[in-house]
């Protein structure tokens, strides 16, 4: 089943969009702003959606903060559509143009065209994002603010088990077992300078906020 993305501070327009598109097949998320925009885009969907009027963050800067990491067609939702608006919606990486109001059918038609042609080609990739922080674990990279970092390979991993299961606390003991294994030779100790490194790294792009120290029990990520 084909996943789609629909993102507008309309909430009329959202429930009618999702509505139809369930009925034809496709599993619907939904987003109400900017942010909650990027944050389902972690979901990796086959096809978005995008107000270019939105709150929090309008769908041209949506589309420039996630495309480089998400490879889907992204089409823009508008009530006017100028040239002026042309150049900067393709410029920031979507594919089409929606104009409100708008045939629910051919709108269907246009989403099943764009999701054919993507899915010829498609390479899948799972992506997270948080906040300026993007991970993509096929990859095994993470780039702050559009740079990536130079982790090594355990500093990565760490960041990989937490933030796979951001909000739970992981002790020194658990991830010490969880990447260097069982039977590994050293002690728990270690995480705690691993920890401050990637700390460091993060912090460099004031992104050191995700990586959360619960006292005396041990770290988690935070969204």
């Amino acid at each position: 089943m084909y996943t789609i993305l629909v993102a507008d501070d309309e909430k009329d327009v959202v429930s009618l969009l999702k509505d139809y598109l369930e009925l034809k097949g496709y599993c619907v998320f939904t987003a109400y702003n900017g942010k909650e925009a990027i944050e389902q885009a972690s979901r990796c969907p086959d096809l978005m959606l995008l107000d270019v009027n939105m709150p929090e963050a309008d769908g041209f800067e949506v589309c420039r903060k996630i495309r480089d990491h998400v490879s889907c067609p992204i089409l823009f939702l508008t009530a006017r559509i100028e040239d002026a608006d042309k150049i900067q919606g393709f410029a920031s990486g979507g594919d089409d143009y929606i104009l409100k109001p708008f045939s629910l059918e051919a709108l269907g038609a246009r989403i099943a065209a764009h999701i054919r042609r993507d899915h010829r080609c498609a390479v899948s990739s799972n992506v997270r994002f948080f906040g300026d922080t993007v991970i993509n674990y096929t990859e095994k990279t993470v780039v702050c603010k559009d740079e990536p970092l130079d982790l090594t390979r355990k500093e990565y991993s760490i960041i990989e088990l937490l933030s796979l299961n951001a909000g739970q606390v992981f002790d020194k003991e658990r991830i010490y077992e969880k990447i260097w294994g069982y039977d590994a030779e050293g002690d728990s100790t270690v995480i705690a300078e691993h920890i401050r490194r990637i700390r460091a790294k993060l912090g460099k792009y004031g992104e050191d906020c995700h990586l959360g120290t619960v006292w005396g029990m041990g770290y988690k990520w935070i969204r």
